[in-house]
């Protein structure tokens, strides 16, 4: 039975995501806290699998009781439930080490969504910061060449299909702006999609990130066994 703790200073909104949830996981146990020092006295009395910290503040302001919070539960995940949507807030968010940025303009079903995703494991952002064109198709291609899947080692790190796009091309040893137009998206996506995946693979910067992508690409699917192996290298030098 998953456990939730939601901290939100709006007892209107704090109540209406409480309902929100036990609606779709009747199952579920759902405890509430209307700010930061309360969230952290119930985080040490017990075991929660998320926690959803609700702010209306523009960027993400760590308090000290939040921060000893995310140290005393490190099982534990953490997502924000903010209406300040911006870029800039949630890459802020990702850098902070949360799991998930969910903006209270999305709907019902697109917050339930991403309850589900961050508790199964999955870094979390809202679909619209990584549309193409306005669309929701993905692009598979880089000058004219198929981007190569990830072996199934990714999937138990549970990286979302952008995310392994973004994965393989920094392995090849891209900058942000050439993975930016490769996946045509902006260069400020690319990086909250970075910032997701260091958190993601559990590593520190970009050249550990690579290094990592050089053991988890496929190589039976490129045209040359060796060319993962030696874009890897590249990214790392």
């Amino acid at each position: 039975m998953p456990r939730f703790l939601v901290c939100d200073g709006q007892s209107v909104y704090r109540i209406g995501l409480r309902s929100l949830i036990k609606a779709e996981m009747p199952w579920a146990e759902v405890i509430e806290a209307s700010n930061p020092s309360e969230a952290l006295a119930q985080i040490r009395a017990s075991a929660f699998d998320l926690v959803l910290v609700g702010t209306d503040r523009s960027g993400l302001e760590q308090s000290d009781s939040l921060k000893a919070a995310r140290e005393a539960s490190p099982a534990t995940r953490f997502a924000v439930v903010s209406a300040f949507d911006t870029r800039a807030d949630i890459l802020a968010t990702l850098s902070a080490g949360f799991h998930g940025f969910i903006s209270k303009r999305q709907s019902d079903t697109e917050i339930l969504a991403a309850v589900t995703d961050i508790l199964a494991g999955r870094i979390y952002v809202p679909a619209s910061f990584a549309k193409i064109g306005g669309g929701n198709a993905l692009s598979s291609q880089f000058d004219g060449e198929a981007l190569p899947a990830l072996s199934t080692k990714a999937d138990v790190l549970k990286l979302t299909k952008r995310q392994r796009e973004v994965l393989t091309l920094l392995a090849r040893g891209l900058s942000n702006k050439e993975i930016a137009r490769a996946l045509d998206i902006a260069e400020a996506t690319t990086k909250i999609h970075m910032a997701a995946l260091l958190r993601g693979l559990s590593v520190r910067n970009r050249t550990e990130a690579a290094y990592r992508a050089g053991n988890l690409i496929n190589s039976t699917e490129l045209d040359s066994a060796g060319q993962c192996r030696q874009a890897a290298r590249v990214a790392v030098q």
